[in-house]
């Protein structure tokens, strides 16, 4: 990338731009990062989860949505403090103990892979998915996107603490664009696309941590995060940054 003329702009405009890029390059190095960690899985041979290791552990919960700022956290080290529950594509290098996907898409090509016939998969029910076995259906359908939806699972399971990651609610680049670790893969949108809209995600993740008051939330967040002020209000509701996470459960 050129060095910024900035020469060529106003004070408030190369201040802007230079913020643009220095996110541009944290965006990279998060998805650098979270290449070099995952590897495919293999669903043929692998055994599956022992979920009811789990039955006991109501201490500790963590849902991993697909924002970039969860590249820098390795959702392997998690297991050993608690059930995880993961989003759309995270099946793809790494088994949760429960994957939420809602979108039709995605839930095809779960099943063509067949991670559903030896892991927990949950979603709504569609004339699409008829003669597909082994997947979990919600009743009734909750209508929701897949992150706030499995932070609505993991809260009904009565877990104490719950550690939402990867939740990143607005775009990249100031918020113009396409924000997932999952961006330029099958049935994912462009890197380069527009960012989603996010007003549904946050109306719905405020819906479940009102509706469980006896949980403690934690949205583990990186420095550029958006902050909305709907959660912040909210006294069971949490943030913590990335270093303090990993310092909280001994994480590299």
């Amino acid at each position: 990338m050129p060095k910024l003329d900035k020469t060529q702009y106003s004070k408030e405009e190369a201040a802007r731009l230079m913020e643009i890029r220095r996110l541009e390059k944290l965006s990279r190095q998060k998805k650098e990062v979270f290449a070099k960690r995952t590897k495919p899985i293999n669903f043929i041979e692998d055994e599956p989860i022992d979920i009811e290791r789990f039955r006991h552990n109501q201490n500790f919960a963590f849902v991993l949505g697909n924002g970039v700022s969860r590249g820098f956290v390795e959702p392997e080290e998690l297991k050993i403090y608690g059930p995880i529950y993961g989003c759309n594509a995270l099946y793809r290098t790494f088994r949760p103990d429960y994957l939420i996907a809602v979108d039709v898409k995605m839930v095809l090509e779960i099943n063509k892979s067949g991670f559903q016939n030896k892991n927990q998969v949950w979603t709504n029910p569609n004339n699409s998915y008829r003669g597909i076995q082994h997947l979990n259906f919600f009743q009734p359908s909750k209508g929701w996107s897949s992150g706030p939806t499995a932070l609505w699972l993991s809260a009904q399971h009565r877990h104490k603490h719950i550690y939402i990651l990867g939740f990143d609610y607005r775009g990249l680049n100031d918020g113009q664009r396409f924000n997932n670790l999952y961006a330029d893969t099958p049935n994912y949108k462009r890197s380069q696309d527009g960012a989603t809209f996010f007003g549904n995600w946050l109306r719905q993740t405020v819906s479940v941590v009102k509706e469980h008051p006896e949980t403690e939330f934690y949205r583990v967040i990186a420095p550029d995060n958006y902050c909305p002020d709907e959660l912040n209000t909210l006294e069971n509701y949490n943030t913590i940054s990335i270093k303090e996470f990993k310092t909280r459960f001994v994480l590299p």
